[in-house]
């Protein structure tokens, strides 16, 4: 998935689940954590992979199944801690649909669900048949992206890219647009006089 795509279902989860337990919209902070969370992993793993060249594939110990769970302790934690909890159940759902999200996303591709990329040191992916650094990777995968954007025929990938863009958009202007400023006059509720 791309991070804008994992961050899309980051937010979808993270939304339907605020609704369901709070009653309530996700507010602009706990978006923004939500935000960093739903790309951390491959934050972590793509630079020590493809820049660093520390593990053979970009599915390594961020998207790991023994390390998610430390990690979203301890920023469980933390926001226990500090008295935000809301801050760290955001990067929980964030986290996790990231790990979540990229078990699911090939079968989208019809490569059916590929578990395995959480199981690291116990199941190392692949290495890489090319020597690409980050760059240079980032570039190719976002050209194939785009050529496949770009044929528009109605495949899977397509149909998945267009209900989640449109049902996460629809849902994020349901929610008042967290991380968007409320213009002045919607504000106050008063439209302010542009003369």
């Amino acid at each position: 998935m791309w991070p804008w795509e994992h961050l899309a279902f980051g937010y979808l989860c993270y939304s339907l689940a605020v609704h369901l337990v709070r009653r309530r919209a996700p507010e602009t902070r706990e978006v923004l954590v939500l935000a960093v969370a739903s790309v951390l992993p491959d934050l972590v793993d793509k630079p020590l992979s493809w820049s660093v060249g520390l593990f053979p594939s970009g599915y390594s110990i961020s998207h790991s199944v023994f390390v998610a769970p430390v990690v979203v302790a301890l920023a469980l934690g933390l926001a226990g801690w500090r008295r935000r909890l809301r801050y760290g159940a955001a990067f929980a759902v964030g986290y996790c649909s990231h790990l979540i999200g990229d078990v699911i996303y090939p079968a989208v591709l019809g490569e059916g669900l590929k578990p395995e990329v959480l199981l690291w040191p116990i199941v190392e992916m692949p290495a890489y048949e090319n020597d690409y650094g980050l760059v240079e990777r980032f570039v190719v995968y976002f050209s194939e992206y785009l050529e496949m954007l770009a044929e528009l025929e109605l495949s899977p990938v397509l149909a998945f890219e267009l209900v989640l863009a449109a049902s996460v958009f629809l849902l994020w202007v349901y929610d008042g647009m967290p991380g968007v400023p409320t213009p002045y006059w919607l504000s106050t509720g008063k439209q302010r006089d542009h003369s």
